[in-house]
């Protein structure tokens, strides 16, 4: 796989799109990239799907997958630093669907800061960071049903919550 399995959606980032993004994220992975497959998730995640799309039941959104990754990517495999580029990400979204987008990403920062709390900030950043109440709330007003749960069975298996 490569970039052009997302480009060949165009702009669509509908049900398809967000099976393409995990299946390219897993192609990542297993080829030893995954600071890459990280982003792919991210995009994912960022899809604009409603809840009611099929694929949900069988590859809900990637929180666990997150998690799972950002705990067993071993030393030697370039990672970068995810809460940076979660923080980043976090703080400059913008449309469509920002509210979302934007409260996703900073469950997978909190993701990253209970799998990984080794990766420090970005102490040139100047932005504040939500509380995991604050995240749940926004997820739970702003994302799909049992969204707010699925990220905190996630965050959970990470030795927080």
């Amino acid at each position: 796989m490569d970039a052009g399995a997302l480009s060949a959606h165009g702009a669509a980032r509908d049900a398809a799109f967000y099976l393409t993004a995990l299946t390219y994220g897993h192609y990542l992975w297993q080829n030893g990239r995954a600071a890459r497959a990280i982003l792919k998730l991210d995009r994912a995640l960022l899809a604009d799907l409603r809840g009611d799309e099929p694929v949900l039941r069988d590859w809900p959104l990637p929180y666990a997958a997150m998690a799972w990754l950002l705990r067993h990517t071993p030393a030697d495999v370039f990672i970068g630093n995810p809460r940076v580029h979660f923080q980043h990400l976090a703080d400059r979204m913008n449309e469509p669907r920002r509210e979302q987008r934007r409260w996703r990403t900073w469950a997978c920062w909190a993701i990253c800061r209970a799998a990984r709390p080794e990766f420090p900030a970005d102490p040139k950043h100047r932005v504040t960071e939500p509380t995991l109440e604050l995240i749940a709330a926004k997820l739970a007003e702003h994302g799909l049903p049992g969204e707010a749960a699925l990220w905190q069975a996630a965050l959970a298996k990470c030795g927080s919550a």
